[in-house]
């Protein structure tokens, strides 16, 4: 079968999802972005070759390969919720030592803070670069599969590395163990579970700010609405953001069709999806690093179980064909990035495909974005894909 026209191995739809409906994201975050130093809006590149292609009117594609400094958009999150993380530490620690002498030397000032998180790659970054900036230190846990060179990379901004022989969800709990046992530690981890899920919620709010972006982009297009909106998922926090942003629209605003996107490795949110319930999978190995994480996060679960219309898993080979074919319209995309197109295309094409087409409400008009989270610097693993 041709490439372009491979049927889907993991397709999961339901009817319902755009009459959902939830609360807003507080606005602070965006204004707190716009006064970071470097902050800048990212590109929203209209594309129409792959409109013509895959049948469609419109296609526009976030560029997160540059986000105040780094080739992936993980810096809103981090830089939110570290922000709000220390802010309330802050006042915690100088309420309880307002009548102490020795308050100036407490176990809380910036220099000794330890920031302390997991990742698969570009969120561990993204912590290690914003303790950097603020003078603080930063202990990162990085699970087996991440490139050395995106390992480096965490390192070279200062943080201390300590690799795992073991899973995403490995790596998490040996995150949260040391924060726990640690002295003046802040566990910051985009994945929330039962007890800790006000960071991951603050991670969440931080991303708003992308989509804020893109409202205001596409009005200057003079293009309406999205159609559809697709994201890759690894633990889901970004595809929650989405969620929050387009289910909370007023009433009478179109809402559109919501697509997630995972490899087939660590296809964890279909897996939940398909049973009902927050479930977790065995992980294997896979170029799309960023999401190579085996269960959903428990806050975001409940968004995308109720928001999203639909959810497909791409395959190596899918994302890295994504890959080249933005490089080759100018947009840099690692593989977790060009996974959106991938997954656009296996569901938009090949056997099935006007079925797909119809659970997520898509014409020969209908405009789409595709949100392209990292750069092809922030995971070097599509060079060794590359043919």
């Amino acid at each position: 079968m041709p490439e372009n026209t491979r049927k889907p191995t993991a397709w999961f739809a339901r009817a319902g999802a755009r009459t959902w409906t939830c609360s807003p994201a507080p606005v602070e975050a965006q204004a707190f972005h716009a006064s970071l130093p470097g902050y800048e809006i990212t590109p929203l590149h209209e594309l129409p070759s792959l409109a013509a292609e895959l049948g469609v009117g419109r296609i526009f594609v976030k560029d997160e390969s540059a986000r105040l400094g780094l080739p992936a958009f993980k810096a809103l999150g981090a830089s939110w919720a570290v922000h709000r993380a220390l802010a309330e530490r802050a006042a915690s620690t100088e309420a309880s030592s307002a009548d102490s002498a020795d308050s100036e030397d407490s176990a809380d000032s910036p220099e000794q803070v330890t920031l302390v998180t997991a990742t698969d790659g570009n969120h561990g970054r993204a912590v290690a670069r914003t303790a950097r900036l603020l003078g603080r230190c930063a202990h990162v846990f990085v699970s087996q599969g991440v490139h050395p060179a995106a390992s480096a990379a965490i390192a070279a901004e200062g943080a201390e590395v300590t690799q795992v022989a073991g899973s995403y969800d490995d790596a998490v709990r040996e995150a949260a163990r040391a924060a726990a046992e640690g002295i003046a530690t802040v566990l910051v981890q985009d994945s929330a579970w039962p007890g800790y899920e006000r960071i991951p919620r603050w991670i969440v709010e931080g991303y708003s700010t992308l989509l804020a972006e893109i409202d205001a982009q596409l009005a200057a297009a003079g293009a309406e609405a999205p159609d559809l909106v697709a994201v890759p998922v690894g633990v889901g926090s970004l595809a929650q953001a989405v969620v929050t942003h387009y289910r909370s629209r007023p009433a009478g605003e179109k809402a559109p069709a919501l697509l997630s996107v995972e490899p087939e490795a660590a296809a964890c949110v279909i897996e939940s999806l398909t049973r009902g319930e927050l479930s977790s999978v065995v992980t294997g190995d896979t170029a799309m690093a960023g999401l190579n994480c085996g269960t959903p996060s428990s806050l975001a679960w409940p968004y995308l179980r109720d928001g999203l219309d639909a959810a497909i898993a791409v395959t190596d080979a899918d994302s890295a064909r994504a890959a080249r074919e933005l490089a080759a319209l100018k947009v840099s995309s690692g593989p977790c990035g060009a996974a959106s197109l991938a997954g656009v295309r296996a569901a938009l094409t090949g056997d099935g495909a006007d079925d797909r087409r119809a659970a997520l409400a898509l014409g020969p008009a209908s405009t789409l974005v595709l949100l392209s989270t990292e750069g092809a610097e922030a995971n070097p693993y599509h060079q060794d894909l590359a043919p």
